[in-house]
């Protein structure tokens, strides 16, 4: 701590977006200098058996960057396999605990204009998303709200050396900072449901997590794998909203279908060609969903109960990815059935439409064949 009560700090912003269906990882190597990451570091309780999803990564050059605010800045994009990309922007500094909010997004001076943190990681992504074009299936533009955006405040230093006392004597500054509120305004049972449950792997570090931010304290700056895990669990985020949100257009579509075929009193718009290729859609889109369901799940499960394993399930408990996953699932079953009952309502019309036909002849050929003998006579 210096003589203005500053404290070395790192700041860490984790953005994830979701570009497309999936991603061509070897052509991905062959469009820009991507790299295979670095094997996860097993330290901690950290079982040998963990396994994470394996994204390619790519340096994003901070060299014409320049701030009198910053000591280290550096960036990085991860690309997964499943259409998710990870921009990873950090940068140290010197702060008083109280004004970390404002270090969240700080001026920089950039070769292409940008001005602050938050326009620089926009311009970064643009420049990573257009260079992936060609390497996307179901490559799509996107927004700011296509994307899940995650911060990690670490204190380098602990006045007093001790985490747990810091944090209880900062009580109202550390909850503000978490959960994005300004100091002084939150009741005192939000300030402790914010701080109830701490993360501490040492005696000199903790680790506090709410939905958009997280507080680390940790002197040795021994805290890689806990931001891999806020970067994990916002992937998994990311992943599901956007298959909620695809199924949530597909059931939109559903709707039209059934007011076209059932309301509009013209059935012949719906032929068996279209019903056979939307349960075809209706089909791959419930694979792709199954397949990154399971994808997920399996890494959860591997982190098992673990420190780390503790912190992820904590950090999806506040992101409610069980719910976003019920809720897919929920949404795969109707939208599969919707299809169904139409084409078993359109095989049912079939049969009908054959009865009557074999009805008809049935009646018809026998009087048919009586006329003929009548005027044979």
């Amino acid at each position: 701590m210096n003589a203005q009560g500053e404290i070395p700090v790192e700041i860490i912003h984790l953005y994830t977006y979701d570009i497309g269906r999936a991603i061509d990882l070897k052509k991905v190597a062959s469009l820009v200098p991507a790299h295979h990451d670095m094997e996860f570091a097993k330290r901690r309780d950290t079982p040998v058996s963990l396994t994470l999803p394996k994204p390619l990564v790519l340096s994003i050059s901070t060299d014409e960057c320049d701030s009198k605010c910053f000591d280290k800045f550096s960036a990085q994009a991860k690309i997964y396999e499943d259409g998710a990309v990870t921009l990873i922007v950090r940068y140290k500094t010197m702060s008083r605990f109280e004004d970390l909010p404002q270090k969240a997004n700080m001026l920089i001076r950039d070769i292409s204009n940008a001005n602050s943190i938050e326009q620089f990681a926009e311009s970064s992504f643009k420049m990573v998303h257009e260079a992936l074009r060609t390497a996307v299936a179901g490559y799509k533009e996107l927004t700011k709200n296509d994307r899940e955006t995650y911060t990690a405040f670490c204190l380098l230093e602990c006045p007093g050396g001790n985490p747990q006392a810091f944090i209880d004597a900062n009580k109202d500054i550390a909850a503000s900072l978490l959960s994005g509120e300004p100091a002084g305004t939150l009741h005192m049972s939000q300030i402790e449901q914010i701080l109830n449950k701490p993360f501490s792997y040492r005696k000199d570090d903790i680790a506090i997590f709410d939905l958009e931010r997280c507080l680390i304290i940790d002197p040795a700056a021994d805290y890689d794998d806990v931001i891999m895990m806020a970067e994990h669990a916002n992937y998994r985020l990311i992943e599901l909203r956007e298959l909620d949100f695809l199924l949530d257009k597909w059931l939109g579509e559903a709707e039209q279908d059934i007011r076209r075929l059932y309301l509009s009193g013209n059935r012949r718009k719906f032929s068996d060609r279209t019903l056979r290729l939307k349960l075809a859609q209706i089909q791959s889109l419930r694979f792709d969903a199954l397949f990154t369901l399971e994808n997920l799940d399996n890494s959860s499960k591997i982190i098992g109960d673990y420190f780390l394993g503790s912190i992820y399930h904590r950090l999806c408990e506040i992101f409610n990815t069980d719910e976003w996953k019920i809720s897919i699932e929920r949404r795969l079953d109707a939208l599969q059935n919707i299809y169904e009952l139409v084409k078993n309502d359109s095989t049912e019309q079939r049969m009908i439409t054959l009865e009557l036909v074999f009805i008809a002849v049935c009646i018809i050929f026998p009087i048919l064949q009586i006329l003929q003998v009548m005027l044979l006579k």
